[in-house]
């Protein structure tokens, strides 16, 4: 097959987090299944531009990326992508939509009807109807009314990450069509022997008001023997907030906030904590939840974490409520048994070959 994917910004923009590796974990494993798997992006990375050459293939990992300057960047909005999508929608067997919100989606899922090329929508968390409210309300809510749900409406079909992502888009006024799940994946590699650290709880991803650290900042001070790293980009300027926090409470000096990581030094991370906890408000999956499990870390996470339930069912850390007492009780409940269920888990369900099998079966099936 020939699939085009479709996402507003690409590698080397790492400060955008997930999506962006979820994405090209995927097109990597489809191009070793033996098929096409092309990306049409933009070079936008925060307030800069991504160093790469633009309107021609760039091969990574086998991927083919073609990056475009964007006019209008807090949309994404570039007319070069747009004529280069109407000129070559028509040459692919599937396009799949990586956003919501965003120009791309919309000139790509537009190119797409006009050359009756079937195509999926994957929302990557956004349709989440707290975080609609929380931020850009009226904007949000226009766009969804004006251009989002013609977008879904014309879909062939919808893609969710996680039986959680789709229970949240019920909620918002959209059509789904043809919804289906597959999970994220990730490309394991041997494990790794990191000396445990038993007084270190990890926090690891983009820093924002959604995650929850300032309540995993308060859970300090029930347990006074524990200390907390912060790891990832502050793209909201939420530090100093979290911070004046630390220090209004008392636990400062046990917090630290060590900024983006990637490599050896992220490894290590993940591999000597005791605990990996993310008690996001909402996360459409969670790939930092398997990257700790990967790492035989146990995990806690709150409910509105996409894959919450693969970790109750197998028991490789707990789902607990949004409140600090609830989360310092289960950092002293959890065990390396845990750990090492999460591992299992990873293994045999998300690897990339794994997914990107699921993916292909869905691809055939929006192709009949």
């Amino acid at each position: 097959m020939r699939i085009l994917h479709v996402v507003p910004t690409y590698l080397p923009a790492r400060r955008y987090g997930g999506p962006i590796f979820a994405v090209h974990g995927l097109c990597k494993a489809l191009v070793a299944r033996g098929h096409r798997a092309d990306v049409i992006t933009t070079n936008v990375d925060g307030d800069s531009q991504s160093d790469v050459p633009l309107d021609v293939p760039l091969s990574l990992d086998g991927v083919h990326v073609r990056y475009y300057a964007s006019q209008f960047r807090r949309l994404y909005w570039s007319s070069s992508l747009h004529r280069a999508l109407k000129a070559s929608v028509r040459e692919y067997d599937v396009v799949h939509l990586h956003s919501v919100f965003l120009d791309p989606t919309r000139a790509a899922a537009r190119a797409a009807v006009a050359a009756k090329t079937p195509y999926v929508i994957s929302p990557r968390g956004m349709l989440v109807r707290e975080l609609i409210a929380e931020k850009s309300t009226l904007a949000k809510k226009a766009w969804i009314r004006l251009i989002e749900r013609r977008n879904f409406a014309n879909a062939t079909a919808i893609h969710f990450t996680s039986k959680r992502e789709w229970d949240d888009a019920k909620e918002v006024a959209i059509a789904l069509p043809s919804p289906f799940v597959v999970p994220n994946g990730i490309d394991l590699s041997p494990r790794r022997d990191f000396a445990r650290d038993d007084s270190t709880i990890l926090f690891l991803g983009r820093v924002n008001w959604k995650k929850g650290i300032d309540l995993l900042i308060e859970s300090l001070t029930s347990l006074p023997e524990m200390r907390l790293v912060v790891a990832g980009n502050d793209e909201e300027h939420y530090i100093p907030r979290l911070s004046e926090l630390a220090e209004r409470i008392g636990v400062k000096q046990r917090v630290e906030f060590r900024g983006s990581v990637s490599g050896d030094e992220k490894d290590k991370l993940l591999g000597s904590a005791r605990v990996l906890v993310l008690p996001s408000i909402s996360e459409n999956f969670g790939n930092v939840v398997i990257e700790a499990m990967a790492a035989a870390t146990p995990v806690i996470v709150a409910e509105g974490v996409g894959v919450a339930e693969d970790v109750r069912r197998a028991h490789a850390g707990l789902v607990v409520e949004r409140k600090p007492q609830a989360i310092a009780n289960a950092i002293r409940e959890v065990s390396a048994e845990m750990g090492e269920r999460g591992r299992t888990l990873v293994e045999e369900r998300f690897t990339w070959p794994r997914v990107a099998e699921e993916m292909e079966r869905e691809y055939e099936r929006l192709r009949r």
